[in-house]
Formats: structure tokens, C-alpha cells, sequence
């Protein structure tokens, strides 16, 4: 079986000691030669000005292939498009498309005075320029704001209808979790690439309280298996382990985009890459280092 794609999402800095591990995270992937590298927006829109930064930085100094994540929160409708003339302007024509998070103390997100209600709205305004090749969110189990996972497919098909070229999802955590969403998606006539979010767990407190955050299941085994990883001081090696195995799940199940959520923690990342056969690119580590 030959190498899958890959991708990177990376985050935007918020001070010093996060500009170093981003750096060091970017320098680290760069040489696996990524089909494209993201970077999010905080909650709320809270990292506008640095993602802009970021996206402009990677693109510049690393030749990588930006797609810049972009929502709807706290924006006017002018002002979010003002922000994707600039990314047009800086040669980024990779957009994330996003409704968003709410901000910091909000139980759910409401659209600002003249701002944009959906993402099926923002995806609209942004298909219609032209400039960009959009790419949108998807979610195997269940979004907690979902009526039901079918309504999750229904919306995602409104997305790719509205102009959207490829979703990625939220990670998961089986790889059976992504095969009956992608045979919903199927069965619903949406025929765009889905690409598996994947991430490999650096501490699994954080990551299994996310998951419950965003609607991941945590399947009962896999709480069982960190147990006694941490108790052992296994974490890592578990990890790895797993993610590989997950991955070569759905490799073998016929994908062959991976989309990696690093948290600017790039080591599990490159291992797991490594045991799938992604290997540096000759030619780029010199470019990266």
C-alpha cells in the first residue's frame, strides 16, 4: 500500500513560548510534504489578526499550500469578506469555511448586526467571488447541535451545494465511526471528498474531555487501554500506536487523505506519519530547517 496524503492543522500563536512550538511544529511537518497545512481561528473569533499572520508567514517562509480557517463569529458581513479579500491578496486561495464557536461565556452562537447567520451563508458569499478553493466541516458522530446525525449529512450536503469542494471531519476515534458516515454521505448524493480528521493523543484527559465537548464518542475500550498506558507510562507508545492503526483502517478502506490536528505538538504526528510510510521529501528539510 503505497503512502497516503497528508495534511496539518496548526494554531495561531498567542504569546512567545506558542510562536516557538508553532515554528517548531511547522519546520518539523514541512518536509512531509503536506497537500495543504490549515490554521484555525480561536473560540470566537478571538485570533483573526494572528491566524491572518500565521497563514501569511507559512505560505511565505515554508512554500506550503495555506488554507486559512475563516467563521462567522463577531464579524459583519463586510468585515469577514474585507478579511478574505486580504487572504485573496496574500495568495491564499485555500478558505476553511466555518460557522464557528461561540465566544468565551456564550451558551450558542448568534449571528452579529449584519453578519452571517450560517456557514451555508459564508460558504455562499465566498463561492461567489471565485477566488478561493473551499473546504468545510464535517462530523461523523453526531454535532451536539444536530437534530440527528442525519440532519448532520443534510446540512453537510447544503454546505457542498452552497460551493464547497471537500469537508474534513472532526476526529473519531474508530475507523467504522468514518465508514457509515461516509456511506450516509453516499446514500445523501454527496460526492465531494471527505477527508478523516485524525488526532493523535498527546494527553488523553484533554482529548477525552474535548471529544465529550464536540460530541465524539469514547468508546469504553479505549478508556480501559489509557488506564493502563498512564499508569505504566505508556502514553505516548499507546498512542501511536493506535493512531497508526486507525489510519491504516481507513487507508485500507479505501482513503486516501489524512488531515492530522497536531496541537502544535508535532512528534506524535510525525511518528505516526513515519509508520504510514510518510517519509521527508528530498530537497525539503533543507527548505524547512
Amino acid at each position: 500500500m503505497s503512502a497516503p496524503r497528508v495534511s496539518f492543522e496548526f494554531f495561531p500563536p498567542q504569546s512567545i513560548a506558542a510562536s516557538f512550538r508553532l515554528w517548531d511544529t511547522v519546520r518539523t511537518l514541512a518536509p512531509l510534504d503536506p497537500s495543504f497545512v490549515s490554521v484555525t481561528y480561536g473560540a470566537g473569533g478571538t485570533t483573526r489578526k494572528l491566524t491572518h499572520d500565521a497563514v501569511a508567514t507559512i505560505g511565505q517562509n515554508y512554500g506550503l499550500n495555506v488554507a486559512a480557517h475563516l467563521t462567522c463569529v463577531e464579524a459583519t458581513r463586510a468585515e469577514t469578506l474585507e478579511i478574505a479579500e486580504g487572504y485573496a491578496a496574500a495568495g491564499v486561495t485555500e478558505i476553511v469555511a466555518l460557522r464557528g464557536d461561540p465566544p468565551k461565556g456564550a451558551d450558542r452562537f448568534t449571528a452579529a448586526q449584519d453578519g452571517f447567520a450560517s456557514s451555508v451563508e459564508l460558504i455562499e458569499a465566498l463561492a461567489a467571488t471565485g477566488k478561493f478553493t473551499l473546504r468545510v466541516g464535517a462530523y461523523p458522530d453526531q454535532h451536539p447541535e444536530a437534530a440527528s446525525a442525519d440532519a448532520d449529512v443534510d446540512y453537510l450536503k447544503r454546505k457542498i451545494d452552497a460551493g464547497a469542494h471537500s469537508a474534513i471531519t472532526q476526529f473519531f476515534f474508530e475507523a467504522e465511526t468514518f465508514f457509515r458516515f461516509r456511506d450516509r454521505c453516499a446514500k445523501a448524493g454527496i460526492d465531494a471528498p471527505i477527508i478523516p480528521g485524525i488526532i493523535p493523543i498527546e494527553n488523553w484527559t484533554r482529548a477525552r474531555q474535548f471529544a465529550l465537548r464536540c460530541g465524539t464518542k469514547v468508546p469504553a475500550w479505549l478508556d480501559e487501554a489509557y488506564a493502563a498506558a498512564i499508569r505504566d507510562g505508556r502514553e505516548d507508545l499507546l498512542s501511536i500506536a493506535l493512531t497508526t492503526e486507525l489510519c491504516t483502517e481507513l487507508r485500507e478502506g479505501g482513503v486516501e487523505d489524512l488531515h492530522f490536528y497536531t496541537l502544535n505538538k508535532p512528534e506524535l504526528t510525525r511518528e505516526v506519519c513515519a509508520a504510514l510510510g510518510v517519509t521527508p521529501k528530498a530537497g525539503l528539510a533543507e527548505v524547512a530547517a
